[in-house]
C-alpha cells in the first residue's frame, strides 16, 4: 500500500512539472507583446512597426486604392499565417483568394481586415488572445497561447 501511496505521489509530481503554467491575461499579454516586440528587432522592423490599442502590431506594404471593409462585409483575401519560429500553419495558394463573412472570423482578423483598403497588402502580429489562445484547432502546429502572424492582401469586399 505504502508503494502504490508513492507511486501515486511521484506520479502526481511528474504530472504537475509538464503542466504549463497558465499566465493571467493581463501577464500573457504583456508576455506576447515582449514575443513581438523582440521579433520586430530581430528582423528589424520594429521602426516600421505601428501598435494598434488592442496589442496587434501590423505594417502596411501597400494601402490599396479601394475603400476599408465593414464588420458586416464579406472579403477576398490571399494570406499566409505562421509562426514566430517561421513555421506556415496555413495560406492561400498561388494567386487562388478564399472569401469569409469578416464577422465570422478571429478578432485579430475583425481588428486588422478593416485596416487594409481594397488592394492593400499588410502584416499582422497577434497577440495569442486575439488568435486561439488556450484554445488552438487540433492537430495544428499552433500551440496554446501563440503569438500569430499573417501576411494579408485584401483582394475584394463584397
Amino acid at each position: 500500500m505504502r508503494n502504490l501511496f508513492i507511486l501515486v505521489l511521484a506520479g502526481l509530481c511528474f504530472a504537475a512539472c509538464n503542466k504549463e503554467v497558465d499566465l493571467l491575461p493581463e501577464d500573457q499579454l504583456k508576455a506576447d507583446i515582449e514575443k513581438i516586440e523582440n521579433y520586430l528587432q530581430d528582423n528589424n522592423l520594429l521602426s516600421k512597426a505601428q501598435e494598434h490599442p488592442s496589442g496587434i502590431y501590423y505594417y502596411i506594404d501597400s494601402v490599396g486604392p479601394g475603400a476599408n471593409p465593414l464588420i458586416s462585409d464579406e472579403v477576398s483575401v490571399r494570406y499566409k499565417g505562421y509562426l514566430l519560429n517561421g513555421t506556415v500553419f496555413d495560406q492561400t495558394q498561388g494567386n487562388d483568394s478564399i472569401s469569409f463573412k469578416l464577422q465570422n472570423l478571429i478578432e485579430g482578423w475583425r481588428i486588422a481586415i478593416p485596416l487594409l483598403k481594397e488592394g492593400g497588402h499588410g502584416t499582422f502580429l497577434l497577440p495569442s488572445y486575439l488568435g486561439y489562445g488556450n484554445f488552438p484547432p487540433p492537430r495544428s502546429v499552433i500551440g496554446r497561447n501563440e503569438v500569430l502572424i499573417f501576411d494579408i492582401e485584401l483582394v475584394d469586399i463584397k
